[in-house]
């Protein structure tokens, strides 16, 4: 093929990659801070966001920015902005933010329950060359 030509499967896969519910809500919320913050929320309904960095003492300011805008943009969270000086800005959960609750709780109650024997396993498994 040349480098003009479209690759007409390439472009199916890419179009049904971006389709495929689960994996483009996944590329959304499983970084490494969003479902983090959801959580977070869930607990401290209305946070400022030197509030949640202080919460997330790990996260720069440039990336809760962006997991911020993310959650946003896909209707997770929402952002009010006061019109005072200095600038008050709050995070809450939309609706449909709360819908994943549960999921992210079951999710977490898992993890729990497992993270030893998870743990144990990883042990395990590192020490087998054959792995």
């Amino acid at each position: 093929m040349q480098n003009n030509e479209i690759d007409i499967e390439k472009l199916k896969e890419d179009i049904f990659i971006q389709r495929c519910p689960i994996r483009n809500i996944l590329s959304r919320i499983s970084d490494k801070w969003s479902l983090l913050v959801i959580f977070i929320l869930e607990h401290k309904p209305v946070m400022r966001f030197g509030e949640l960095q202080r919460t997330i003492p790990d996260i720069s300011q440039k990336m809760l920015t962006v997991t911020l805008r993310t959650l946003e943009q896909d209707g997770l969270i929402a952002r009010k902005v006061y019109a005072q000086i200095p600038p008050k800005v709050e995070y809450s959960l939309t609706d449909r933010g709360k819908t994943l609750l549960p999921h992210l709780n079951g999710l977490i109650a898992w993890a729990g329950e497992q993270m030893g024997n998870i743990l144990e396993d990883r042990r395990k498994n590192s020490a087998n060359p054959d792995f």
